[in-house]
């Protein structure tokens, strides 16, 4: 279990959540859950309805649709958050590959903080832009190795 003052210094290293202020932090970090997880534990499943958004206090995930592993996360990264705000079932799932302990944020208490803070909503489409650029980085370098065999492709519109 972390304190609070753990749990704050934590949260404040938390990309999506740098450039708020240290009293909102108290706030929005006093009402995470915290949640401990064994090794090779599936956290969620793809398909599965979710409202919640996960920051990786301690240990390694990974990110995969059936047996094909898309990422590992470590210490600070935040999973889950697409659901949160398109309602729609979760597009991967995330076991854990080490014993691994996050702190959990509702869709509620995201949606009271943008309210409060509405940097966060900024800070979180940051957060997805910057995984969409990844998937096509690594699109790309798979097609430079083999020929696409599947027209659908994750693209950047500007």
């Amino acid at each position: 279990m972390l304190t609070s003052v753990e749990r704050l210094l934590f949260v404040r290293e938390v990309p999506i959540f740098k450039e708020l202020r240290d009293d909102f932090l108290v706030r929005l970090a006093s009402v995470m859950d915290e949640l401990s997880f064994p090794s090779k534990h599936r956290i969620f499943t793809e398909g599965q309805e979710g409202r919640s958004l996960y920051i990786l206090v301690s240990g390694t995930v990974r990110v995969h649709i059936g047996d094909r592993d898309l990422a590992q996360l470590k210490a600070g990264a935040c999973f889950g958050e697409m659901s949160l705000f398109d309602a729609e079932p979760r597009s991967a799932s995330i076991s854990t590959i080490e014993q691994s302990e996050c702190l959990m944020l509702t869709q509620m208490q995201l949606y009271d903080a943008i309210d409060e803070t509405p940097g966060i909503a900024v800070n979180i489409i940051r957060l997805l832009s910057r995984r969409i650029r990844e998937l096509n980085i690594k699109l790309n370098a798979k097609e430079a190795v083999m020929p696409p065999t599947d027209p659908v492709r994750v693209v950047e519109m500007r």
